[in-house]
């Protein structure tokens, strides 16, 4: 089925490549689109790309123009950006890339740390400025000092291993349960790991409760001397109290890659922080995913999901539809439907199938609390009669043929 694909925001050719390469017709448009210009551009597009710039908001996904969206890609890890349960209620499965930029997140991560040790960022400005400032003062070895890690997720235990390679011992905290990798220890409470890390990096979600989860309590708990470093969200932080936290030299320095609020588009000038002009204080413009492979394997991963929604309804890795994955049956005709999940509508679908004189070749259903999705495949072509008669059910959300 050919499908009108629009992807925002600078995405990976790669993704292009594979959107193309399914048969779908692609159009790209280079930055983010406010609201209203997004409800514009979305008439008629079945596939719709877009990073962490674009907001699809619950107007954007209840707009006339949006009728024949099916599905959203994140071409990135987090999802804050839309709105998931207005798009799961109009049938509008979302994707995203958890996993692909892991390793440059922990990368960049490694190396604050290794600079915020010897200072590097104050000694390579002092250079750029004509200063030789050759010393040893405040300049420290990594090996043999703690890393807290806060948030043991996919990030959080790739910086912990490559930690351990420098002899650092590393100390984790997490709200859930995790298995240690290597020779890192669990700590029962944040205000324990902050005790005793030199250096505390962040690695949590945007939520409720990891709003503000950093601020001048918190920032007093740590070591004195001690370092942050934050790569996760920008609400996660108090600036201004960490800022006071590295006046008052209660803490070393910090490294910082997100901020509360960020410009919406790249190489805009006039960004104002309270960490500028501070002492060993790295700052960093969201940049922790950004390397050239991560951007590739995201591009990839994520327009991957939206050839196999596509092609053959398979929902595996959306954050927003219940998990569903039938494999293909040859010589049938495949239908989906997305259904609000109450009493009843298995024996409708099943009725109309019956009706139709239609045999069931294979059917897998999938539900969540709100909605269900059911993937059928039928040995006879009449799915359009089937599809149609779904459409009719005041329980349908969204029921389309595949073939």
């Amino acid at each position: 089925m050919k499908l009108n694909v629009l992807l925002l925001e600078g995405i990976h050719p790669v993704a292009e490549t594979a959107l193309t390469g399914a048969g779908h017709t692609v159009r790209r448009i280079a930055g983010a689109l406010k609201e209203d210009a997004l409800i514009e551009q979305l008439e008629g597009v079945h596939l719709l790309g877009i990073r962490s710039k674009t907001n699809v908001t619950q107007k954007v996904l209840e707009s006339a123009q949006a009728r024949s969206l099916m599905s959203i890609g994140a071409f990135c890890i987090g999802t804050n950006q839309i709105a998931l349960e207005p798009a799961m209620r109009r049938g509008v499965a979302v994707f995203n890339a958890p996993f692909s930029n892991t390793r440059s997140v922990a990368e960049l991560v490694i190396a604050e740390i290794i600079s915020l040790s010897r200072e590097l960022g104050d000694r390579n400005q002092e250079m750029h400025q004509g200063v030789w400032k050759k010393t040893a003062a405040g300049s420290r070895e990594v090996r043999g000092k703690t890393l807290g890690v806060v948030g043991y997720g996919h990030i959080g235990t790739q910086v912990g291993i490559l930690a351990e390679f420098f002899g650092l011992r590393v100390l984790f905290f997490d709200v859930a349960s995790k298995l240690p990798l290597g020779n890192a220890q669990s700590v029962a409470t944040l205000d324990g790991l902050l005790e005793q890390a030199d250096f505390v990096t962040l690695h949590v979600p945007e939520t409720p409760q990891t709003k503000n989860m950093m601020g001048a309590p918190q920032l007093a708990r740590m070591k004195k001397g001690a370092c942050l470093i934050n790569a996760s969200r920008g609400t996660v932080v108090v600036i201004d109290a960490l800022a006071e936290a590295i006046k008052s030299g209660q803490l070393h320095g910090a490294a910082v890659d997100v901020y509360p609020e960020e410009p919406e588009a790249s190489d805009m000038k006039g960004f104002k922080t309270a960490l500028q002009g501070l002492h060993n204080v790295i700052l960093t413009p969201h940049v922790g995913g950004s390397t050239l492979e991560a951007q590739e394997n995201i591009g990839r991963e994520v327009a991957d999901s939206l050839v196999r929604y596509g092609s053959s309804g398979t929902t595996t890795g959306s954050v927003n539809f219940p998990s569903c994955e039938l494999g293909a049956t040859p010589n049938t005709h495949r239908l989906t439907h997305v259904h609000h999940n109450v009493p009843g509508v298995l024996r409708d679908v099943n009725r109309l199938i019956g009706d139709a004189a239609a045999n069931i070749h294979a059917q897998l259903l999938s539900t969540n609390s709100d909605i269900g999705y059911l993937m059928i495949d039928l040995d006879v072509p009449v799915t359009k009669q089937v599809v149609d008669g779904l459409k009719q059910l005041p329980t349908t959300i969204l029921a389309r043929s595949l073939s």
